[in-house]
């Protein structure tokens, strides 16, 4: 019934159960963004919506309630049943809801005059979030689990942390077809090194992605160089086995692929990248502090020379000779 609006809502909503985890919210905003992303629904989907949210609304927080509530207002398609539900019309009936007229959208942006350098796009992959988040996010994500990875995932397309730069259309397109023959090859060496120097990825975040027995970072790779969904599952099935093996993990991860935003994807990428520099930073402040307590320690053992006691400086005269006094 509710597959064709919302594919992990009953799954879901067996995680939200779970004592202490509570993942409501998140389902009533993301189904609310599914439904206003398109301008007109079949009569299941409008059914299937009304169901699901009218369950959901009284369920969560009031600043969810809220936010929910001022997306859906001007929305011009909303059902009149949650309109009712979030008091934005009387419940009479007969009564004709005034529809919000259409936001009329704003102008492209002019394109650059020049592309950017591959140096250009390595200082701007650096600077889109501060190394601390990137890290926090880089360990969160190969700690979850399947379902809270796609949650992650999902929350990341709405996020305000600045996502990396899109990959030239010309090197992903020459990463992809050299992946998919390390891949049938069963090449781990060459596989891992056009991965990491395609994503800009340092060495070891790119063994990591590809060590991954999830697959889900794999994923988002690939979303990241825009690879054709036909040949990302041939990559699992050659270059996964373990994966490949099973029907249930490549048609999971084969779904997640097919609604994986690009934007989570160059997100995603972005805290790969920033993730590297906060360890940089975290080792070599360790080492400046270590050097600075050494040479503190170090100055201050060192006392300058006095005279012994019962000794008279020497006096020398102009002729090279001394004198005493």
């Amino acid at each position: 019934m509710t597959k064709s609006l919302f594919p992990g809502f009953d799954g879901l909503m067996t995680l939200s159960r779970r004592e202490g985890v509570d993942v409501r919210p998140t389902l009533l905003r993301v189904l609310t963004d599914l439904y206003v992303q398109t301008r007109v629904h079949s009569e299941d989907e409008q059914r299937q919506f009304v169901e699901l949210a009218t369950r959901l609304i009284d369920q969560v927080d009031d600043a969810t309630r809220a936010a929910v509530k001022a997306r859906l207002a001007v929305y011009p398609s909303t059902p009149v049943p949650i309109l009712q539900k979030l008091g934005l019309v009387a419940a009479q009936e007969g009564r004709r809801v005034p529809l919000a007229r259409e936001i009329p959208a704003s102008p492209p942006e002019p394109s650059p005059v020049r592309a950017p350098t591959e140096a250009e796009q390595r200082m701007a992959s650096n600077m889109a979030m501060q190394p601390t988040d990137a890290a926090e996010i880089h360990d969160m994500f190969f700690r979850a689990d399947a379902s809270q990875r796609a949650l992650i995932l999902h929350n990341l397309e709405q996020t305000p942390l600045k996502a990396a730069p899109r990959i030239p259309t010309v090197r992903a397109k020459r990463a992809i077809q050299i992946l998919e023959m390390a891949a049938i090859a069963g090449d781990v060496e060459n596989f891992t090194y056009e991965l990491g120097d395609s994503l800009i990825l340092p060495s070891r975040v790119a063994a990591q992605i590809v060590d991954d027995p999830g697959g889900e970072a794999l994923a988002v790779a690939a979303r990241a160089l825009d690879m054709p969904s036909p040949n990302f599952q041939r990559i699992l099935l050659f270059f996964k086995p373990e994966i490949g093996n099973s029907v249930n993990n490549v048609y999971r991860l084969s779904r997640l692929y097919d609604r994986l935003g690009e934007r989570s994807a160059l997100v995603m990428l972005a805290a790969w990248r920033g993730s590297t520099l906060a360890v940089t930073r975290a080792k070599y402040q360790s080492s400046l502090h270590d050097g600075e307590r050494q040479r503190a320690r170090a100055g201050a053992s060192q006392t300058r020379p006095g005279v012994q006691p019962g000794s008279s400086p020497t006096v020398r005269t102009g002729t090279g000779g001394s004198s005493d006094r």
